[in-house]
């Protein structure tokens, strides 16, 4: 059997803030390791990206965007951008455009995770496949552009069944793919006394009630990411910091897996239907339990998946006896080794990036036929239902009819 030629992809990346460590969100860590990934694979991939961004040594000068500066009295939101900053970055990502389409012939697929519309507007006409994943819920500028494209659309991916449902009753149907982790960056932990929460602090990811959950089992929280909303930081998280409460900061990944792996369960707790939610299996992947809120995507990953109980948003008390018998059990003879399996057989990196291979070849094949790209579901029931990353299998919308 021959082996398929390495790929050749020019990746668009979100534009709000630098694609390193440590990681802004979810997003960025979720393509920091899709773009190793792929490279370590031989792939060539050249990323489009804030200057700053890790990967961009050596690659067109084109591809590097403007940095990103917030300042001080700015806050470093996830649907904002610093003033002034769309009017300099988007006619340099409409340049690195330009000269992915000048060298199409370099390329064999476009592989875009930009929030901002320009690339899914431009995308009928790079002469190359485009590939975007869906991130977030439904929004309307990404509608817009999409539905502006002329000469072809983007084909879609979406972290999670529930966010292509969504986009699905907007209009886009998307391939389900969830976003994995790199087992050998999380590895297992012996597990601790105390609690974790980490992720970006912000109202909708509900910080607070974390906190109240570790009060009532009087145990001690530690708390580490970016302060998103300052305001709230102030108001729900500083006036508990003490003895049984700390804030670290953000920490680099080797820093968070160890002390996420040394922890004795993760508290995840947004108040929002959470499109994905990576903070979970990649405590999971250390063997440390999540007790998590019952929604979004977090709900399809707990479903399957050892070591995690989902209770009712707003209930710190039923968080808390989760994280409790959560603890207990994780304590068992083989506990966290058990955690950990079931986590690399749903989630593992290398699985997920299996999988994309097999999308960006069919969709380069597609395109070299004349024919539309494929957005088919994979799988009845969607991946996450059917065991997470395994089996993957691309259903044509031919074979599906």
């Amino acid at each position: 059997m021959t082996t398929p030629r390495p790929l050749r992809i020019a990746t668009i990346a979100p534009l709000r803030f630098p694609i390193r460590q440590p990681h802004a969100g979810g997003v960025e860590s979720a393509l920091w390791n899709e773009v190793a990934t792929l490279r370590r694979r031989g792939h060539r991939v050249d990323l489009v990206a804030p200057g700053g961004s890790d990967f961009m040594t050596g690659g067109p000068a084109e591809y590097v965007l403007p940095p990103v500066a917030w300042s001080d009295d700015e806050l470093a939101a996830d649907d904002t951008y610093p003033a002034g900053y769309l009017d300099v970055a988007l006619p340099r990502l409409d340049a690195a455009l330009d000269r992915i389409r000048r060298h199409a012939d370099d390329y064999d697929v476009v592989v875009n995770h930009c929030l901002h519309g320009l690339p899914l507007e431009r995308a009928g006409g790079l002469g190359v496949p485009v590939v975007s994943t869906l991130h977030t819920p439904v929004l309307p500028e990404l509608l817009a552009a999409d539905r502006a494209s002329v000469g072809g659309r983007s084909s879609y991916l979406s972290v999670s069944s529930h966010t292509a449902d969504e986009w699905a009753a907007a209009g886009i149907d998307s391939v389900v793919l969830p976003n994995g982790v790199d087992q050998s960056l999380w590895p297992l932990g012996p597990g601790g006394a105390g609690l974790v929460w980490f992720g970006r602090l912000v109202p909708e990811k509900g910080t607070h009630l974390a906190i109240e959950a570790a009060r009532l089992l009087d145990l001690p929280l530690t708390i580490v990411g970016r302060i998103g909303d300052q305001a709230y930081f102030d108001r729900a998280v500083a006036p508990a910091l003490g003895d049984r409460v700390t804030y670290v900061g953000p920490l680099g990944q080797s820093e968070l897996a160890e002390l996420v792996g040394r922890s004795a369960c993760s508290l995840t707790t947004p108040v929002w239907a959470e499109p994905f939610g990576l903070v979970v299996p990649e405590a999971l992947m250390t063997g440390t339990p999540v007790a998590a809120h019952d929604v979004g995507g977090v709900t399809e990953i707990a479903r399957g998946s050892t070591g995690i109980t989902t209770v009712t948003p707003g209930d710190p008390a039923a968080l808390a006896v989760a994280a409790r018998d959560l603890i207990e059990a994780s304590r068992m003879p083989g506990g966290r080794e058990d955690i950990r399996a079931s986590t690399v057989a749903r989630f593992s990196l290398e699985a997920r990036v299996d999988r994309l291979e097999e999308f960006l070849r069919a969709a380069v094949h597609r395109d070299a036929l004349g024919l539309p790209g494929p957005t088919s579901e994979v799988l009845a029931g969607g991946p996450l239902a059917a065991g997470g990353l395994a089996s993957p299998v691309l259903v044509e919308p031919e074979a599906a009819a």
